[in-house]
């Protein structure tokens, strides 16, 4: 079966995955906490982007695998208290390892086929790209994963000469609090076909379009491109904002660092610069009141050879508490 991506239908694409399965400035404000109109406060969405690595044999004889690093990775994410999160490069060990450390959030998106059909290979299973979300403030409404390739309902599919079969796991979640909904969306883009990437961002794209331009969706992902790339371009143009270029137009963050934290430019051949390639898009009634990249280390351990990306959302229009 093949879906063209001008002509992918919410009837056919969500059909077919269902068979398959202002008061105060804000410096002033507690944490994750966000002024509304009106002069109320509540808690915005604290929302993460993560690329924790895979577990790799290869990592460990560095002193740089999981079980190095997982006490710093899972630390490191609670510190931020958020509320949503969307992983990416999750091992089963891994998301076991996930479960049992964030007992009070769901984790929505790991278990299914795996990616890879070459049993054997250090990234055989790399599953996927699992979203997170806590239990006490939201209630699970929906979610769905589907194939970035021209068979996007067939599980493993790839196309466009992706290196590795990719995906996207989404939910629609309520909040509790206002007995609003909304949608976020998590991806993973291919590491080296500049072609496979902006067709797969084409499909996403196509797919998200979908919903009403006013209804509040937020992509966390892995990108695999720099700002100064087409996907990039293909996202503003589709009406996706990146809400660390809203808050911080100016900065030269990056994220891949492998393992060497803020030296990592320092180690660099002469002309060349280390990039942000993980990113918090959102489309419609959303506002973004912080951003921040973690670049912490917990015991002379990094989390990742990705920094985290962190962002504080408010959803306007859908963040009328009940009975108002």
């Amino acid at each position: 079966m093949k879906i063209q991506e001008h002509h992918l239908t919410r009837r056919n694409f969500i059909g077919g995955i269902s068979a398959l399965a202002a008061a105060l400035p804000l410096a002033q404000l507690p944490f994750g906490a966000a002024a509304f109109p009106g002069g109320a406060v509540r808690r915005a969405h604290r929302t993460m982007t993560c690329n924790i690595r895979v577990a790799l044999a290869e990592d460990d004889a560095q002193g740089l695998g999981w079980n190095h690093r997982k006490d710093a990775c899972l630390k490191i994410i609670a510190r931020q208290q958020p509320d949503l999160v969307g992983f990416q490069e999750v091992l089963k060990v891994q998301a076991d390892d996930i479960r049992h450390y964030f007992k009070e959030y769901a984790l929505i998106g790991f278990d299914g086929p795996e990616m890879d059909a070459h049993a054997g290979e250090p990234y055989f299973g790399i599953a996927k790209n699992p979203v997170m979300y806590r239990k006490s403030r939201y209630e699970l409404l929906a979610a769905g994963t589907y194939w970035l390739s021209e068979t996007p309902l067939v599980a493993g599919s790839s196309s466009w000469g992706t290196a590795r079969a990719r995906h996207v796991n989404w939910v629609r979640l309520r909040d509790k609090s206002t007995g609003r909904d909304f949608r976020l969306v998590n991806t993973h883009l291919d590491h080296k076909s500049q072609p496979a990437r902006e067709k797969q961002i084409a499909l996403l794209l196509a797919e998200c379009g979908e919903y009403q331009a006013d209804y509040p969706q937020v992509l966390t992902g892995d990108f695999n491109a720099r700002s100064s790339n087409a996907v990039y371009s293909l996202l503003e143009k589709s009406g996706w904002l990146d809400t660390h270029k809203q808050l911080h137009p100016a900065s030269k963050a990056f994220t891949v660092h492998g393992f060497r934290g803020k030296a990592y430019p320092e180690t660099l051949e002469p002309g060349k610069t280390p990039g942000k390639i993980d990113f918090i898009f959102f489309r419609g009634p959303v506002v973004p009141l912080s951003s921040a990249i973690i670049d912490e280390q917990l015991n002379g351990h990094y989390p990742s050879d990705h920094f985290f990306v962190s962002a504080d959302l408010r959803l306007d229009a859908y963040e009328t508490p009940k009975g108002k």
